[in-house]
């Protein structure tokens, strides 16, 4: 139950992460610069996490990791939100686990189950669904969707390299090291520092972030992908209800909605098919 439970809490915090980035690009120069604001934040509090038990060891391989995501993801993942809003960018991110699955049941050994596979489905459903929303509004470009369905691959295969490695290491370790390779990669990115006002605005996306990879890598450190994964992609939801209450030019229609609720659906079949 502790791996449903971390899944879980993990998509609730990303989800939240993906409405605060919205909220607090207002106060910020670039995309650019406001994640690189963001990971400062979740960097510091991952790495204090770690210091209690400071396990070295294989570190470098979960950095190497972390140069896929967050590091080139959370590039992709916030000009998504810049440019199609945190509802429709949580339900492509979503798609997620179709990539992550697919990986772990041929490189990984994972055993197949019908259940595992039709949760994969249906939250990828939600991903097509909304690819065929006609009535988005002027600002959404179609081709800007493609930002997040690029995060959502990234992420795919970080999650499958810390699951082959998890037995290298702990959890609190590899979430630090992975976070640091973001941080640099997203500092080359930006090419400047973030300024005191970023720092401020994007520090409740930042917080929530950290959040979010402590409860990924304790999962990924006591579960298999084909669970880990879907459960954490009912961040959909989550990016959608808070989109829809806290971002008032955020429109959420018929599809989105349905979307969002394809992935709910993949999530409870991904945890009973466990």
């Amino acid at each position: 139950m502790s791996v449903v439970l971390l899944s879980l809490a993990s998509a609730a915090s990303f989800g939240a992460m993906t409405v605060a980035i919205r909220v607090g690009l207002a106060g910020a120069r670039s995309a650019a610069t406001a994640a690189l604001a963001m990971l400062v934040w979740s960097t510091a509090i991952l790495v204090v996490t770690a210091l209690p038990r400071h396990d070295l060891d294989h570190v470098w391989a979960f950095f190497l990791a972390g140069l896929l995501a967050p590091g080139c993801s959370q590039v992709l993942f916030t000009r998504s939100v810049r440019e199609v809003g945190p509802s429709r960018t949580s339900v492509m991110v979503g798609a997620a686990p179709l990539v992550a699955v697919s990986i772990a049941l041929v490189f990984l050994g994972e055993p197949v189950k019908p259940l595992l596979i039709l949760g994969a489905l249906a939250i990828v459903g939600g991903g097509v669904v909304l690819a065929g929303e006609r009535d988005r509004p002027d600002h959404v470009r179609a081709a800007a969707l493609l930002f997040a369905a690029g995060a959502a691959v990234f992420f795919a295969t970080r999650d499958n390299i810390v699951r082959a490695l998890h037995a290298h290491g702990d959890p609190e370790a590899a979430a630090a090291a992975t976070m640091l390779a973001g941080l640099l990669v997203t500092a080359v990115w930006a090419r400047r520092a973030p300024s005191r006002l970023e720092l401020r605005s994007m520090a409740p996306a930042g917080i929530f972030f950290a959040i979010s990879y402590f409860c990924l890598f304790e999962a990924y450190f006591r579960g298999r992908v084909s669970v880990v994964s879907p459960l954490v992609a009912t961040e959909t939801l989550w990016g959608v209800a808070l989109a829809a209450l806290f971002v008032s030019h955020e429109r959420v229609g018929p599809r989105i909605a349905a979307g969002a609720l394809l992935v709910v659906a993949g999530g409870v079949l991904i945890g009973l098919g466990r």
